[in-house]
């Protein structure tokens, strides 16, 4: 199927994709613009997959101060080279980023850095409320595990709702990034500064 050079240009200034991208998704979706911002988030999702383990030096330190100044962040998000590290793509999400580590307050990066510690007495916690609700043993231990992993929704950054649009999570934001970019980007550390505590 033929596709006109101005809905491969419409696709592109809603996506950000490459025009041969752009081109090769609406060839595969027969012109449909919906299928087409399917298919380049899905080839965006396998793509930023591949780029995980690449090394990423570069980036920024943004700072975030919540009107008022009670409430602040520091956060660093790294890319793989200093050209990306201007674009306003990376700047744009560096920001959203600390803006979200201020509204969400969330404890860690990944699952993986969470204490184990707090991990056990979540869910002994969690294992004494099921024990209370009267179910069998198989049932307590379900509902243990569904609030373990709520609270790993709550408090693992990537794992949290964005507060920008909670349809999708921190995780799916980076990734819808480094598919646009074509470079791998982390968070590597935050800090969140509340006057009083």
């Amino acid at each position: 199927m033929a596709v006109s050079a101005d809905v491969v240009k419409q696709l592109r200034e809603q996506t950000g994709a490459g025009i041969m991208d752009c081109k090769a998704a609406l060839t595969a979706s027969d012109g449909d613009i919906d299928k087409a911002i399917e298919w380049l988030r899905k080839k965006g999702a396998a793509s930023a997959e591949k780029k995980s383990g690449r090394a990423t030096n570069e980036g920024v330190v943004e700072a975030y101060i919540h009107p008022g100044s009670r409430l602040g962040v520091l956060i660093e998000v790294n890319c793989e080279t200093d050209f990306v590290a201007k674009t306003e793509a990376f700047k744009t999400l560096a920001k959203d980023l600390a803006m979200q580590v201020a509204a969400a307050n969330p404890r860690v990066i990944k699952r993986e850095d969470m204490p184990q510690d707090v991990v056990a007495k979540e869910m002994e916690i969690y294992r004494t409320q099921a024990s209370n609700e009267n179910k069998p043993a198989s049932v307590q231990e379900r509902i243990a595990q569904g609030k373990l992993e709520k609270f790993y929704q709550e408090s693992v950054l990537l794992e949290q709702n964005f507060i920008k649009d909670p349809t999708r999570t921190v995780t799916q934001v980076i990734t819808e990034v480094i598919a646009k970019i074509g470079e791998n980007i982390t968070v590597r550390r935050f800090v969140r500064f509340h006057l009083g505590e």
